[in-house]
């Protein structure tokens, strides 16, 4: 069995990555950050490769899947990704295109190359990390919001499809809220609300996939939200939103 991570380095690539390795899966762990795949590596009991890769270039993303098509990967895990805080004029934009390029781009090409040959297969999981963010307008995080709402809308729509074909391919969506990985500094935000463990949120998303959820969200408070959120109109959802991202910031700067 094989397994392909990217963003594996760190927070929830990392803790899924160990998991497939405690299930017994050979893995193939893509990031830019050597050193630490290199750590993620050494705790790893089963055999595995680092791929040292800028998943912003379409070119690189093109090249990963040819590197791994001969090796009938059985699961795809698209985890890396990042944000950007701030009001959209403020905000830098090549950095937002970099965050598109990562969030959207290589989610999507890489879900399109490697689930046609598990299509062919007739077998395979495709585990497309999303956020909690997904499901609301971001106020401050708009560009980071709306990438993950590409990511679970695109997700949702080719699992449907897999079903109407009857195919046995799973490609299923995680959505996890505030999680404790590296995401808050490289977005330049902390959480208001205490977060789950990466490890905890790895296992249950692994598990999840494996029983071919189409939408796993992590956590009570977070499905609690989820569900109480169909109740309220988007400019009270909006306003809430901003409230927590305004937080945020404020927290930072203290």
């Amino acid at each position: 069995m094989k397994a392909l991570v990217t963003g594996a380095s760190s927070g929830i690539g990392k803790e899924i990555a160990r998991y497939l390795d405690n299930l017994g899966y050979e893995l193939f762990l893509v990031s830019r950050n050597k050193e630490q795949l290199e750590k993620v590596q050494a705790s790893l009991k089963n055999k595995s490769k680092i791929i040292v890769m800028d998943l912003a270039d379409f070119q690189n993303l093109k090249s990963l899947y040819v590197l791994l098509k001969n090796e009938n990967i059985d699961v795809v895990v698209n985890n890396a990704g990042f944000g950007v805080y701030g009001p959209f004029t403020s905000t830098d934009l090549s950095q937002e295109l970099n965050m598109i390029d990562v969030n959207v781009m290589s989610v999507h090409v890489l879900t399109k190359l490697f689930l046609k040959d598990m299509k062919k297969r007739d077998s395979g999981y495709i585990l497309n990390v999303s956020s909690s963010a997904s499901f609301y307008p971001g106020p401050l995080m708009a560009s980071y919001y709306a990438s993950k709402a590409y990511v679970r809308s695109l997700t949702e729509a080719i699992s449907y499809e897999l079903e109407k074909e009857h195919s046995h391919v799973k490609v299923c969506c995680l959505c996890p809220g505030p999680v404790d990985t590296n995401f808050n500094k490289r977005a330049g935000v902390e959480f208001s609300v205490s977060p789950l463990s990466s490890k905890d949120v790895a296992k249950y998303a692994v598990d999840g996939m494996f029983r071919g959820k189409r939408v796993i969200v992590p956590g009570f408070t977070m499905r609690c939200a989820k569900f109480f959120s169909r109740f309220a109109s988007v400019h009270f959802i909006m306003k809430i939103v901003y409230r927590i991202q305004d937080k945020k910031k404020a927290k930072s700067n203290s």
